[in-house]
């Protein structure tokens, strides 16, 4: 059974746009993590994390500076770095694998899991209580105890299929 068939029949994908009504639970608990830390709260790490915690994208840390300095001329690359490092320390972000060689950042904490195009490098999340649920082979457990199983698939979006599908030779 082709890929898409199986996430179509078994997995239900989420699209590209968070629900807005997340964010502002989101960002309660960015302030109360950064409260209980001691850390401060800057306008620069508000902004970074608004836009981590917003985007369905998962974008690299270069899409998150991009866009923020939309918003906030002054903040440097290596501020977004940084604080995206500290958001995944604080478990209030994850990464996903390297795609072409950049680091991703997801604001979703929740369980879900990935599709990632390796053509055109975009991630995509879905959720399936069956991959949530993965028994972990003895060989793992010896290594250390599993806090959290993440499933991410990588080949070829809808997007790309159809762009390689038009570009063959009939």
């Amino acid at each position: 059974m082709p890929l898409h068939s199986y996430l179509r029949m078994n997995i239900i994908v989420k699209g590209k746009a968070m629900d807005p009504e997340q964010l502002p639970l989101r960002l309660d608990r960015f302030k109360e993590t950064l409260r209980r830390s001691g850390t401060k709260m800057t306008h620069q790490r508000m902004e970074i994390f608004k836009e981590a915690a917003k985007s369905g994208d998962h974008p690299n840390a270069e899409m998150i500076h991009k866009r923020v300095r939309k918003r906030i001329h002054s903040v440097s690359l290596d501020t977004v770095y940084r604080t995206l490092w500290l958001l995944v320390d604080f478990g209030l972000i994850t990464t996903l694998a390297p795609v072409k060689d950049r680091g991703r950042f997801d604001g979703n904490v929740d369980s879900h899991h990935h599709f990632v195009c390796t053509k055109c490098g975009k991630a995509h999340d879905f959720y399936n209580g069956e991959f949530d649920h993965l028994r972990v082979p003895d060989s793992v457990k010896a290594l250390g105890s599993v806090n959290r199983t993440r499933v991410e698939f990588s080949g070829f979006c809808s997007r790309c299929l159809k762009q390689a599908k038009r570009g063959k030779p009939q």
